[in-house]
């Protein structure tokens, strides 16, 4: 797809903002510090009304959800880019070979250009923030996709953006997959997509024909694993609560568990004690969130039904009524060993059902982690250490999390991204920087070196030194 062959509004700002990378392609610490801080206000000042937003595009989600898991994290990202970003842009010593001494190199970060971020549903706002705080830090101008299934929340921050920033700085815009298919067809510097592996596998083909590098954070099918001997009351809270935050609609979420077959009710009991601790209310508790919209509940509606009329025996963790079609709310269900080729074994649930995949020897949940694409996330509980190491060097995965869940994501050191399916590249804190940087190797030769010697015509001497640097 060309330039001329996409919307006029999107190409004109789209190339209003490559003219002014153009004008000012390397601001200094000060122009970007202004941007976030910029962006930590906008946040700031109007934490109410994107609760409010958000909390009506999903038809009811906890206002401290959304402090707790999108405001906060947003907040430690552009702050972390406030603190560290004059540091990230300093050129890295990086070493020379021991034949081009005394040449010195380092490594310099560049501002890419123009960068592009597609926004799910999910964590509408973190998940803007996140990529945009490493963005600007980086000293780019940046256009972001908003989803449109959170209507609500992608017009509010549509305008306060506008607001805050110039449109040659930061450009939101809104629309549906059709808008979301042209605007990944931009000719970015960079394109970070959050969403689907099947809609990354159409984002990372229209990036294709642009050359445009992708970062791609997917999902898939994110196991959790108890160990024989590792207590289970406290696994069984922490899968719990990692898998009913935002009801299970996140990325990271255990999508299934893997444990010992003679832990199977256990399991259950200690499931079913730890969602009604957590929402004493059950399905009206005002702390447990709905799913997001009638299409996405009527599809975990109908996978958990396939799970059941395939064999899987279901277990809902709430007293009282288990679905409530009005406002699309679902009660957390627990499948037990469903049939591996049934939906909720296949697919990525994105909703609160959780499969119980029961295993006889620990080294059989290994080889059924590894027998699937690569997961998001894994997570692991076992107070062995010696075994956790050999295990987690036997499973790729996104990133890991030993004796809890989620927790990784919150590591402003770490990075965050997928393996295989699950995703490309990765980001947060310094490693969103760099994702949105272009470290640039730079020799710098001395006054006194030898490269004379090594210019045709080439003599004896030149070929001596060779076979002696061949030798060594």
């Amino acid at each position: 797809m060309n330039l001329q062959d996409l919307p006029t509004d999107l190409t004109l700002a789209f190339e209003r903002q490559r003219a002014a990378h153009a004008a000012d392609p390397g601001p200094g610490w000060d122009t970007r510090a202004d941007r976030l801080r910029r962006l930590l206000r906008l946040l700031l000042d109007n934490e109410g009304a994107i609760t409010q937003a958000i909390d009506a595009d999903f038809g009811g989600r906890p206002a401290v959800e959304t402090e707790l898991a999108e405001v906060w994290p947003s907040l430690e990202e552009i702050k972390g880019a406030l603190r560290h970003g004059r540091g990230w842009m300093k050129p890295r010593r990086a070493g020379v070979g021991k034949w081009f001494l005394p040449a010195r190199a380092q490594l310099l970060p560049q501002a890419l250009g123009v960068a592009g971020i597609i926004v799910p549903w999910n964590y509408p706002l973190y998940l803007a923030v996140g990529p945009m705080a490493a963005a600007l830090a980086a000293g780019n101008r940046v256009m972001v996709k908003m989803s449109e299934l959170t209507p609500g929340f992608s017009a509010l921050w549509q305008r306060l953006c506008a607001q805050a920033f110039s449109p040659d700085e930061l450009t939101i815009v809104t629309g549906g997959p059709e808008l979301a298919a042209q605007f990944s067809a931009l000719p970015f510097d960079h394109l970070l997509f959050t969403g689907s592996t099947s809609v990354g596998r159409r984002v990372m083909a229209a990036a294709a024909a642009n050359l445009t590098p992708v970062t791609l954070e997917l999902g898939g099918k994110s196991p959790a694993i108890i160990t024989p001997g590792y207590p289970l009351a406290h696994a069984v809270q922490r899968i719990v609560v990692g898998k009913l935050i935002n009801a299970g609609q996140t990325c990271i979420a255990p999508d299934y568990v893997l444990l010992p077959r003679d832990q199977l009710q256990a399991f259950v009991d200690a499931a079913r004690d730890a969602a009604r601790r957590a929402y004493p209310a059950g399905l009206a508790d005002v702390n447990f969130c709905s799913v997001i919209n009638d299409r996405h509940y009527r599809r975990l509606l109908g996978a958990a039904e396939e799970a059941g009329e395939r064999g899987a025996r279901t277990e809902y963790l709430f007293d009282g009524v288990s679905h409530d079609d009005a406002r699309h709310r679902l009660a957390p269900a627990l499948l037990l060993d469903p049939p591996a080729d049934c939906e909720v074994m296949r697919e990525e649930i994105f909703g609160p059902l959780l499969p119980l995949v029961p295993y006889d020897r620990l080294d059989e949940a290994v080889d059924f982690v590894n027998a699937r694409p690569h997961p998001l996330a894994l997570y692991w509980f076992d107070h062995d250490t010696t075994r956790t190491q050999a295990a987690l060097r036997k499973m790729p995965a996104g990133g890991v999390t030993v004796n809890d869940t989620l927790l990784h994501v919150a590591q402003e050191k770490l990075p965050f991204g997928g393996v295989g399916a699950s995703g490309m590249g990765h980001y947060h804190g310094r490693w969103g920087f760099d994702t949105f940087s272009k470290l640039t190797p730079v020799f710098r030769q001395s006054r006194l070196n030898g490269m004379a010697l090594f210019l045709p015509p080439y003599s004896p001497l030149m070929r001596r030194l060779l076979r002696l640097m061949k030798a060594f």
